[in-house]
């Protein structure tokens, strides 16, 4: 089973790159983020028509995320838990139904800039509660993930230039280590178990020619539990759609599983 988590930065501008990648790609699972859409405007047909079962927690204009699934969904939810008062469509989870069964859970951290101020407390309390809900993944017998735009620069090497990130909040030292509180619970960075080598992007900035210079940061991630990661078979980066016509500033970054 091949699961991708992708941020599309707005479903109505990027369906045609989107298609041309699930038909290339083929994933039978892609975790869609930033998909700008409410609900009942998600093109679910052009998806439906691929075999793709469709599930979206939309919010106009902003954030958003969706799964595609082609393989049978259970349990499907939607909202970080701990913040009832938080109107912000970031998470959305469901269990797939394969050989085994694998919790899914896609999301869309916040990015925190400026930083300091509020939009940056709202990032550090999100992944407080993000963590939590890691907590209850880690306890629970089922193989679970979770895929999607952390907005986290993990480490220097996960940088073309790093010492350009030293005052964003995707790598601030509060922020990376709210992010390595998650991992130090026992997860599997899905691409670096295959990729320990330095040099991989999954974003390049619109401005200043980031892509043709390859000037990119790692911000992408699927981290699996243990009993997850005994499933997986091999990771990687679709570096290549950068390239298509009208592209996100964003790569779909893949796990195979057997699954």
């Amino acid at each position: 089973m091949k699961l991708a988590t992708f941020n599309i930065n707005g479903v109505k501008a990027r369906t045609p790159a989107l298609c041309d990648w699930l038909d290339s790609s083929a994933p039978d699972i892609a975790l869609l983020q930033e998909i700008k859409s409410v609900d009942e405007g998600f093109p679910r047909d052009l998806f439906e028509d691929r075999g793709y079962q469709v599930v979206t927690h939309g919010q106009k204009s902003f954030n958003g995320v969706a799964i595609l699934s082609k393989l049978p969904l259970e349990d499907i939810s939607f909202g970080l838990p701990g913040d009832p008062e938080d109107v912000q469509a970031r998470w959305i989870e469901a269990t797939v139904i394969g050989k085994h069964a694998l919790k899914i859970c896609g999301l869309y951290l916040p990015n925190g800039n400026p930083a300091p101020g509020p939009k940056y407390e709202y990032k550090l309390a999100w992944m407080k509660r993000l963590r939590q809900r890691a907590i209850e993944l880690m306890a629970a017998e089922m193989p679970a993930l979770m895929a999607g735009d952390y907005n986290i620069i993990p480490q220097p090497e996960d940088a073309a230039r790093p010492e350009i990130w030293t005052d964003d909040a995707l790598f601030l030292p509060q922020s990376r280590a709210a992010y390595q509180a998650i991992t130090h619970l026992g997860f599997t960075d899905a691409f670096r178990c295959k990729h320990a080598e330095p040099g991989h992007y999954s974003f390049w900035d619109y401005q200043a020619g980031a892509w043709n210079r390859n000037d990119g940061i790692r911000i992408d991630h699927i981290l699996m539990t243990p009993a997850c990661a005994d499933l997986l078979l091999d990771a990687g980066i679709d570096k290549d759609i950068r390239g298509f016509e009208k592209p996100s500033d964003h790569v779909p970054v893949w796990a195979q599983l057997d699954l």
